[in-house]
């Protein structure tokens, strides 16, 4: 029989890379590390880490022993929480959302989940997708609201098959300036057009994208401030410190004096979906799937050209 402790030291070591780290992380000793992992490949008949000089990585046995524990850490997370319904009659959910979906979409969802169930406790957590996602496959929060560029979702290699996707709905980015830009009475905007402009992003992932579009293109960006707050990059346009790429879903509430202009194809675009454990099949969850999927429903009105009214996006199918 495989044993628990033993997954959970493969899954901390798989996560810092090395034994050293991973005995910091649950106090033990390298020694008493090692011996863990020796005695999961005996009890497995198979290697499950290869040792080198940078540290260790996974074999393709040790990247389903994690994928296995990150299921067990899940299945045990949920029923504490069933365990815990039980004693106080009121069930928990925990969700963790990016900071722009949270905003617009998860209130109205939220509203719509208490009506169905309003013995359920919500717990909210901020987070990223990079951090969200480990969250959900190790049951320490049942759904994330997550969003990817044109890539895959993020995570390591080989640990996304517990994970289920749904899509919301695509999050196109505009360029937002000052009214009184030059370029403001464009219909659409090439951002080689925009090559020699300063630029305050609101996201260290958009200021990747717009640098990887630039190495392409042959320019590079001049990156005046990066922030974690599209609203607060837009403050800073509208002050003219520089233009920004905003997602749609991040264009609102509007601030006077500045316009947004749509990217010319190929438009870089967010797409944005809720993360959840493929067998995870709660009332709960389901409630707040369909809640998000009807609330990104209605945000899927055009916007006028030049305007910051509302956000332009595409549900996806």
């Amino acid at each position: 029989m495989i044993d628990v402790q033993r997954l959970r030291v493969l899954r901390t070591v798989a996560e810092h890379g090395s034994f050293n780290q991973a005995a910091q992380a649950l106090r033990l000793t390298p020694s008493a590390i090692s011996q863990h992992i020796a005695a999961l490949e005996r009890s497995l008949g198979a290697q499950v880490v290869a040792r080198s000089t940078r540290g260790v990585t996974l074999t393709p046995a040790g990247r389903i022993m994690v994928g296995a524990a990150e299921s067990v850490a899940a299945e045990l997370a949920h029923a504490q929480q069933e365990v815990d319904r039980l004693g106080s009659g009121r069930t928990q959910l925990t969700i963790a959302t990016f900071t722009s979906g949270g905003r617009l979409l998860l209130p109205g969802a939220l509203t719509r989940l208490t009506t169905a169930h309003p013995d359920t406790v919500v717990h909210v957590r901020e987070a990223e997708p990079e951090d969200s996602l480990p969250l959900v496959r190790q049951g320490a929060v049942d759904l994330a609201l997550a969003y990817h560029f044109d890539g895959p979702l993020p995570g390591r290699p080989g640990h996304s098959s517990s994970l289920a996707w749904t899509a919301l709905m695509d999050d196109p980015l505009h360029v937002v300036l000052p009214e009184t830009h030059p370029l403001a009475g464009h219909e659409a905007l090439d951002l080689t057009e925009l090559a020699a402009e300063p630029w305050v992003l609101g996201c260290h992932k958009t200021e990747t994208y717009l640098r990887r579009y630039a190495e392409h293109a042959g320019f590079d960006p001049e990156v005046r401030g990066t922030t974690t707050d599209y609203f607060f990059a837009r403050s800073l346009v509208a002050a003219g410190t520089g233009i920004s790429l905003v997602p749609s879903i991040a264009l609102t509430p509007p601030i006077p004096g500045l316009r947004t202009i749509p990217i010319t194809p190929p438009t870089p675009t967010r797409h944005l979906g809720v993360v959840t454990i493929h067998r995870r099949n709660r009332p709960q969850v389901r409630t707040l799937l369909r809640a998000l999927q009807e609330q990104a429903a209605a945000m899927n009105e055009p916007c006028p050209p030049h305007t910051t009214n509302r956000p332009h996006s595409a549900v996806r199918n």
